[in-house]
């Protein structure tokens, strides 16, 4: 009986899953990633060379339009270290900071840190 609840859960998610669009999909698997946690880093170019490194983040959010709610705003933000002297370590004196960057103009990479 456990077997056939659990074979009937997961066809049901299935389906409920290929009926999502693309934005809902990316946003359920950003909850399961954000619960399972991560070690994001996020480089910020200008042309070819890196000017900052952010480390320790656990999610980049889309910003939305407060007046309609559901419009995607321009710009992404989150919270992570400022990885000073890029090492990507937090080394002390190096916080815990808000950063935001555009869609549009940021050269940006957001990968998961394997340096630990």
């Amino acid at each position: 009986m456990k077997g056939m609840l659990l074979a009937v859960g997961t066809i049901g998610s299935l389906l409920l899953t290929s009926s999502c669009t693309q934005e809902m999909q990316n946003q359920l698997g950003r909850a399961v990633q954000n619960y399972t946690g991560t070690d994001g880093v996020l480089d910020v170019y200008a042309g070819d060379k890196l000017v900052k490194r952010f480390i320790q983040i656990d999610k980049i959010t889309t910003a939305y339009s407060t007046s309609s709610g559901d419009t995607p705003r321009p710009y992404r933000y989150g919270y992570g270290v400022l990885d000073e002297n890029q090492n990507y370590l937090k080394d002390p004196g190096e916080k815990k900071v808000y950063f935001e960057f555009s869609d549009y103009s940021t050269s940006y990479i957001f990968y998961e840190n394997t340096k630990d």
